[in-house]
Order: structure tokens, then sequence, then C-alpha cells
């Protein structure tokens, strides 16, 4: 009996890689069956019975032979059911029912149902952009016809169901590609600064933070605007660069969120979340909140409720940007480069400093509940804001910017930062500070006296003076001078009694 072959390509998951795995089908001698091999998990191998029924309702007919399917590379696992529209291909191909000479040029993907119609998959960008750099087209569900439209210079084409596809590689009818995506906002509207009345300290600092982008902690007693400052602060930034708005289509799609973020991310999660869920993690690895919140804004509320073990996660990406998920079998690394922004009360009862409300907290109850974020961490905070009760006034605030106004502002900040070093400020390098961010001799005694009297580490220092370089650029100012030094001490100082 001759034995056939047939061999199709499609992509696997890997973090935001898409690694190239070849579907190899041969029909041979032997009982009759179908057997998957290829390190497949149980919701691959399920396909036989999928990709089986399909093939009969639509017509063809299922080889009675021994079939066997080879996903490599042997060592990468495989899940979920992108594999079934690869394998039925390779079937239809190997028996000889669609002709092989077109599959050399094309990558499949898709589940496919008892009735031969095409269901969404998820996790497609990384593979679709994976697919552009190979010069390979893509044949998908017209469920992912949206997802697939973000994607430019690569050869898309969508099926709803099997037939349609059979058909393409026959020749008889071609399939269309999806038409371009919408163009996804590039700013949440709606929450404007405006909304908040007074707290014209705060909004300084949560401007500078945005120009910069500096990490932010707001320290106050409940009802003070602290998380109406926090979600506002997506809308100061500028809209994200192309790449960089595929990078988070891209997190948003392996994630499976289902709908894509519109302009830079906001993450909130609760207090209760575990490191897994805000780092990432899974026998499967996912990306986690951190990751979510990439080129965006990661809000942490109630911050001193958070598990210490979990805030501790957050010392690494805070620096790289990046987080490395390791398991036995392999380690995936996501990106995770997020501006954070944490609230948290100033003692457990909440209102500690209150001129109208008095504490009842003894000072070891304060120690204590300060003592839950640890110095390393804090140290990460670039700017830390007392956030004071105001008085309540039933009108429309007319004191301060309006978001817009401020958005404008932060822009030009921040295209001088760019042009000066590529990045923002936040991200400048110890070698970096010292060249673009150093003050003259009256601003660096001032450093030198707040460094001493503050008990301020090196991290802690070059941390002000990155603050100090925002403030000049919002000011439109070169050089570093001494009153950029003091704002952004002040900025720092507030809580370094208690951290």
């Amino acid at each position: 009996m001759t034995v056939r072959l047939a061999s199709v390509m499609t992509r696997g998951e890997f973090g935001l890689e898409a690694p190239e795995v070849g579907v190899e089908v041969r029909l041979g001698g032997g009982l009759p069956g179908l057997t998957i091999v290829g390190l497949a998990e149980t919701t691959v191998k399920e396909s036989r019975e999928r990709v089986r029924a399909a093939i009969s309702e639509c017509g063809f007919e299922f080889p009675n032979r021994r079939i066997t399917v080879n996903l490599a590379p042997a060592d990468l696992p495989k899940s979920g059911g992108r594999f079934d529209l690869p394998i039925a291909v390779g079937l239809l191909a190997a028996s000889g029912q669609i002709p092989s000479t077109e599959l050399a040029r094309w990558e499949f993907h898709g589940e496919i149902a008892f009735t031969g119609s095409l269901r969404r998959v998820g996790g497609l960008l990384p593979a679709l952009l994976a697919a552009r750099r190979a010069g390979r087209g893509v044949i998908l569900p017209a469920a992912c016809a949206a997802e697939a439209g973000l994607v430019g210079g690569v050869d898309i084409r969508a099926a709803d169901h099997l037939l349609a596809v059979a058909r393409h590689l026959q020749g008889t009818a071609a399939l269309t590609p999806p038409p371009p995506a919408a163009p996804i906002p590039s700013r949440i509207t709606g929450d404007d600064l405006r909304d908040i009345h007074g707290q014209q300290q705060a909004k300084r600092a949560l401007e500078i933070a945005a120009a910069g982008g500096h990490n932010l902690l707001l320290v106050g007693p409940p009802g003070t605007g602290k998380s109406m400052l926090a979600r506002r602060l997506p809308g100061l930034l500028p809209p994200p660069a192309d790449d960089e708005a595929v990078e988070v289509a891209a997190i948003a799609s392996i994630a499976a969120l289902g709908v894509l973020p519109a302009g830079r991310p906001f993450r909130a999660p609760h207090h209760s979340a575990t490191t897994a869920a805000l780092v990432g993690g899974g026998s499967n690895p996912r990306p986690g909140e951190i990751s979510l919140a990439h080129h965006g804004v990661l809000f942490l509320d109630e911050v001193a409720e958070f598990p210490r073990a979990v805030l501790e996660a957050l010392r690494e990406p805070l620096e790289t940007g990046r987080i490395a998920v390791a398991r036995a079998a392999r380690t995936v690394e996501f990106p995770a480069s997020f501006q954070l922004v944490a609230a948290m009360n100033p003692c457990p009862c909440g209102y500690r400093g209150d001129p109208d409300l008095g504490c009842r907290c003894s000072p070891d109850q304060v120690r204590r509940y300060a003592e839950r974020l640890s110095g390393p961490f804090m140290d990460r905070i670039d700017i830390r804001i007392e956030v004071a009760r105001s008085a309540v006034r039933l009108g429309v605030d007319t004191e301060g910017d309006s978001s817009a106004a401020v958005a404008a502002r932060v822009a030009a900040a921040r295209q001088r930062q760019c042009g000066r070093c590529g990045v923002v400020n936040a991200r400048l390098a110890a070698a970096e500070v010292r060249r673009w961010c150093l003050p003259g001799a009256p601003g660096r005694e001032l450093m030198e006296r707040a460094a001493a009297r503050l008990r301020l580490s090196r991290r802690a220092c070059d941390s002000v003076l990155r603050v100090a370089r925002t403030i000049a650029d919002l000011a439109a100012e070169e050089p570093v001078a001494t009153e950029h030094v003091a704002e952004a001490l002040g900025l720092r100082a507030q809580r370094q009694a208690e951290s």
C-alpha cells in the first residue's frame, strides 16, 4: 500500500512568540485510526473527532487507513483548537482530495465544528506578525477578521467553513481578505481633570508623572479623590505609537480578553489578587495584570492591603519592564513596561491627619501599616503625594486646566525627552542620569544635603534627579535648575519619614 504524505504550516503559542509548527500527515498501512503525536495536549488530541466529523459532513471521504499526524517540533507543547484546520487540510491533501501545490505559501489556524464551520481561536496576533516575517499568507476563521485587520503587510484570507478553504486551495473560489480594522480610539474620553475639585498639588504631581512616566503614590483619607486622579492618568498620556498599539493588542489577544483596549490600557486589580494573577503564571503561562498594563497604567488601590509577596514580585518588572515566568518545562518572558499608580490610606482607620475626623489608631498600628510597603518597593516610586480632604463645592470647577490642555504639555515634554535620549525620563539608566539630569552647583549642594538628611539611597537620588529633569522639560528649560530639584524633593519627601 502506497504511503502518502502532506505537510501544512501553522504556529504554536509561547508567550508573545509564535513558533512555527509543521503538521505532517502520513497515510500508511495498518489498522484504520488516527494518532496525533508531538507533545499534544488533550484539546489537540480531541481534534481527531472534530476533524473526522467535519470532513464527512463536507462531502469528503475520510481516509480508511492508518493516519499519523506529527506536530513538529516534538518538544514544543501544543494546546488549543487552532490545529483543527491544518490537520483537516493535511488529511485532505494527503488523500489527494485537494491539491498540495499551494500549501507551502499558507499558514492555517482555526477550530472546526462538527458541521465544518470554522470557529474563532485566540492569540492570533503574534502568529500573524510571525507569518509576516516569514513571508507567508494566513488562512483563518472569519470570526478572527477584526483582529487580523490590525496587521498589515501580510496576505490574510478569512473563511467561515472548511469547504471554503478547500475551494480556495482547489482554485475554484478564492477567499477574500478581511476588511481593515476600524481605528482604535487613541484616548479614553469622558474623565477630565476638571471633574476633580481642588487638589491642585495632586494634579500637578499627576502631570509630572504623566510627562516623565514616573510611578506615583497617593496617600490620603477615604473620599479625597485618589481613585479619580488615577483614572485620569491615561487621558493625559500621548496615544500609543503603531508598534506599541500592536504589542498591546497582541498581549490582549493571547490573554483572550475578547475586546481590544482603546488607547493605553488601564488595569486596576483587586487587592485580593494573587502573585500569579498579577505577574502571570499557569501551567501554560499566561500574561498577568502587569503585562496587560504594558504601555499603560497599573492602578493598585489600597496598595497596603495587597500581600507583601505580591508587591515584592513587582520590583524586578518596575526596573526592567519585563517579567520572566519560569516553569519546570519552560520559561516564558512577557513585556511589562507599565506606569504604576498606587493609592493608600495614611493609617488602618484611614483618618490620620484629618482635621475633622480623629484617628483611632495607635502609633504602633500606624507603624505596622506603613511597613507593609518595603523600603526597596518604595524606592521604586518616584512621586509620593499627600491628598488632603478639600471643601465640597457643588458647582463646576473652573480652577486648573482640562485634561486636553495638560495632555498637550505632556506630549511636548515627552517629545523633548525622546529627542534627547529616545526614552521617557523614568527609563533613564544611571549613566544617562549623570549626563542629562545633574543640576548646577547650587542644585547639587541642595541634593547632597537632602540625601544626607532624608537618608536617600543612590536609587532614590537618581529617582529625584529624573523627576527634576521632567519638571524642567515641562517648563521647556534645558538645564536642570535648583528650583526643579527642590520641587522634585518635595514630591518625594512627603512619605519619606514613614517609609
